[in-house]
């Protein structure tokens, strides 16, 4: 367990972190859906939101807040509900209501609306609030996420997929999982992030500061809810009505990006989500990446995302 003597103990000595370069930027807190969330802001412009994934937190996003300010917009990245500088509630962890979490702080930011980037679980959630909020939300980027029914359909029905997400089977367990997390400073996040990437994967700086984050109190246990809420809930009611939710098409412009060595979710499973998208859908295959296609490479995943996001005609 976490040693409260030491710094990563407090989350502000670990999540408020400086972008590289000195570049600055801002650290709030914003209240939304009745909790309270940290957010880390860039720029001025339309609203880009940036949602992070397992085992991350907003920091994942350093090198992307950058070039988007740069490309004139307002880049904001969030820590999700029970990570990082972010509330870490008792429930609240379906993706129906975490969805919920990501557009109150589009409002809460005072936004009309927003271009939505998500990564791994926080793509799960961009598709989701996209088909909840769809007035809240401008354009959609997901990178290394297909569409929920695509994810649940392929998890079900695709053997090399369901072995490849194993870590989400076990993720089922009661506090085994949480334990496995902590253990030896939180050293099994850094052996995922290793093992997920390319030949380019993040570097030890990164998976430090990935491995300080997990340590923050109830963080791993608030990190693995939402996946045992997305396996438990399958053939349960609430599970069966938010897959049914999830028929509405997307209706925004939306970008999807993956890694073509990425071994936790297969290229097959992700390609096809574009069936699920009643707009202008762009597929986007990065050669030779893995799980982390924006820590990987990080200057040609912001070139693609900022070209895109600027393209009046994205439909091209």
């Amino acid at each position: 367990m976490t040693d409260p003597a030491h710094p990563w103990a407090q989350p502000a000595s670990v999540v408020r972190l400086a972008l590289p370069g000195g570049r600055q930027v801002t650290h709030r807190d914003v209240a939304a859906n009745g909790a309270r969330f940290h957010i880390a802001e860039v720029g001025d412009g339309p609203l880009v939101l940036l949602l992070h994934g397992f085992p991350q937190f907003w920091w994942t996003w350093r090198h992307q807040l950058g070039a988007l300010a740069d490309a004139g917009f307002r880049a904001v990245a969030m820590d999700l509900r029970g990570v990082g500088g972010s509330d870490r509630t008792p429930r609240g962890y379906d993706p129906a209501n975490l969805a919920l979490d990501i557009t109150g702080v589009i409002r809460s930011l005072g936004e009309p609306d927003a271009a939505l980037v998500g990564h791994d679980l926080g793509g799960y959630l961009a598709w989701t609030a996209a088909a909840m909020r769809p007035k809240l939300v401008r354009r959609l980027a997901v990178s290394s996420m297909p569409h929920p029914r695509r994810w649940r359909n392929a998890m079900l029905s695709d053997v090399r997929q369901s072995a490849a997400s194993s870590y989400i089977w076990g993720f089922q367990r009661p506090w085994l999982p949480e334990r496995q997390l902590l253990a030896e400073d939180a050293e099994l996040v850094g052996k995922l992030i290793r093992d997920w990437s390319g030949p380019q994967p993040p570097d030890d700086d990164a998976i430090e500061a990935y491995r300080r984050a997990m340590l923050i109190p109830s963080t791993a246990h608030c990190s693995i809810e939402p996946y045992r809420w997305m396996v438990r809930s399958m053939a349960r009611p609430d599970g069966i009505q938010f897959n049914r939710r999830m028929k509405r098409p997307v209706r925004v412009p939306t970008l999807h990006l993956h890694g073509s060595l990425d071994p936790v979710l297969r290229t097959r499973s992700a390609a096809g989500s574009g069936e699920y998208v009643e707009a202008p859908y762009r597929w986007r295959l990065f050669d030779g990446l893995g799980h982390f296609p924006h820590e990987e490479e990080p200057a040609v995943f912001s070139t693609e995302l900022v070209n895109w996001l600027k393209d009046p005609e994205p439909d091209r």
